[in-house]
């Protein structure tokens, strides 16, 4: 395939050219003058098969990007009305404030890694190295042309440029991503799977010292030794201020921390640390601390009332990062982070870093402060992630009912849904055990407070305890039945499976091997 490509200035000066696309590592190593870059970016002739499916990467975790075939188009092509994304900040969980969405058909972008898959034949795109910038694929499946694009628009050069570092494969689903991985030298932290609790998705930021101590010894009696039981949103003063609310907590984490460790589990904690809720006192105290674009802070989102971003190039920043985490890790003694929200870090560049750069950076900043402590990320572009969390989201919020309300289907890719999380734990399933141990989420065993169906929680179930290295529940596993305990079981008994394969069939099932035996189940 004939990769043909062009890299421009503002001051207009640009640079042709065109090489053969090869299997395996493709460098396009560009010499330009002094400048600042406008576009980076080339484009390939690459027909769809008849009935060929293919994958692009969502921006960031909560993206949701299953396969797409000819006639997809991607959410959003309708925009809700400007006063309600300005307020809400909605565009500023994925890709919205800096990304063109196509309205045709056929026409999907993302970033990273694509695939275009004819049954069990993978043709593998893919990125090695984030840095100079996000690889920026976009297909139109109806013209047959895969652009790519350098996200580096502002960066000043002079002189050297790796306009882009490619990896393209053809083969099984095996070959062409483990091949991918062997070219980036990357292998996960970890292999230690880890099952356990999260209190989110049963109390979410209604949670207190009594609440925690409960769960903590219902869980003790069906969690094993090494499991995990982590504290969600919730404990803190506010996001931003990680202090404990003494309020809830009049004792503290310390003595919480040490009665996990005494049933014999790890303990993990939740926070947003590139975030800052809108009346936090480190706002009020630190205004200088926030990052600004065009002269006002930035907004992330509407969690908390509203948040904004830490400018992580600030000395005091990562001063207060680093104690935070010395505090948490070292002084409560938690074995795990869960860290949210990380997108907030890079949602620009500037002319001497790209926004994946920054990204990047950000992510090298959070191991650094955590030694050699475990993370969780998430809310986090996955690539500048690879090889530094040991595990990882690759989905968004599950819910407590199947695809959230009508409204919030009409917002972004990043919202709260069930049958989005178990896609994306579906259709990302390849980065579990290469990039890092896949967190697909949380499952339900529970009846009350839920609206999922025994179907829906099964699925979700299923998937989680099959493409995941992290399998979480959100009840009160005091109250789980006979019924319950038995699946529970089973979906332990689940992780042990082998040759697992996703037949796009004219639906979805999912096979795979367990014990000898052949098994499978339909997704839709």
């Amino acid at each position: 395939m004939r990769f043909e490509y062009i890299a421009q200035l503002i001051d207009g000066k640009s640079l042709r050219g065109s090489r053969e696309i090869v299997p395996g590592e493709n460098a396009v190593n560009l010499t330009l003058p002094e400048g600042v870059l406008e576009r980076v970016e080339g484009s390939m002739d690459l027909e769809l098969g008849e009935g060929e499916k293919f994958f692009i990467n969502g921006y960031q975790t909560w993206s949701y990007c299953p396969e797409y075939d000819k006639n997809s188009r991607m959410m959003p092509w309708k925009k809700l009305p400007e006063f309600v994304i300005r307020h809400y900040g909605i565009d500023r969980y994925g890709d919205y404030h800096f990304m063109e969405y196509s309205k045709k058909r056929g026409v999907t972008h993302g970033y990273s890694y694509c695939y275009f898959r004819q049954g069990e034949s993978y043709r593998l795109f893919a990125s090695l190295d984030e840095r100079p910038g996000y690889t920026v694929f976009r297909y139109d499946s109806r013209a047959g042309i895969l652009s790519i694009q350098r996200d580096c628009a502002g960066l000043k050069v002079n002189g050297d440029y790796p306009a882009f570092r490619l990896y393209c494969a053809q083969g099984s689903e095996q070959e062409v991503f483990d091949g991918w991985f062997k070219a980036m030298g990357i292998e996960p932290r970890t292999k230690e799977k880890i099952a356990g609790y999260s209190s989110w998705y049963n109390r979410y930021e209604r949670i207190d010292e009594k609440s925690i101590l409960s769960d903590l010894e219902g869980c003790s009696q069906v969690l094993k030794e090494g499991d995990l039981f982590q504290i969600d949103d919730g404990w803190q003063i506010g996001v931003g201020d990680w202090q404990v609310n003494k309020k809830k907590f009049p004792n503290g984490l310390k003595p919480i921390v040490d009665e996990i460790h005494a049933k014999g589990l790890k303990a993990g904690l939740w926070l947003a640390p590139f975030g800052c809720r809108r009346r936090a006192k480190l706002m009020k105290e630190h205004p200088d601390w926030l990052l600004y674009v065009d002269g006002k802070p930035w907004h992330c989102g509407c969690n908390w009332g509203g948040f904004y971003a830490l400018d992580i190039d600030k000395p005091d920043v990562a001063e207060y990062l680093r104690q935070v985490f010395d505090t948490v890790l070292n002084k409560w003694g938690f074995d795990l982070v869960k860290l949210d929200f990380l997108y907030a870090a890079a949602p620009f560049g500037n002319m001497r870093e790209t926004r994946a750069g920054r990204m990047v950076r950000a992510m090298e900043l959070l191991r650094e402060v955590c030694g050699d402590k475990l993370i969780l990320g998430c809310g986090v572009p996955l690539m500048p992630a690879f090889g530094l969390v040991d595990y990882c989201r690759i989905g968004c919020d599950v819910g407590l009912d199947w695809n959230n309300s009508w409204i919030m289907r009409r917002t972004n890719r990043e919202r709260v849904s069930t049958k989005q999380a178990i896609y994306n734990s579906i259709f990302r399933r390849q980065l579990n055990g290469r990039a890092f141990l896949s967190d697909p989420d949380v499952f339900f065993l529970r009846e009350d407070n839920i609206k999922l169906t025994y179907r829906e929680k099964k699925l979700l179930a299923d998937c989680c305890s099959l493409f995941g290295g992290m399998l979480l529940c959100s009840d009160d596993m005091s109250k789980y039945s006979t019924e319950a305990l038995a699946q529970y079981r089973q979906m332990l008994r689940m992780r042990r499976a082998e040759n697992i394969k996703v037949l796009a069939d004219g639906g979805l099932t999912v096979e795979y091997e367990l014990d000898g035996e052949r098994q499978s189940f339909r997704v839709k």
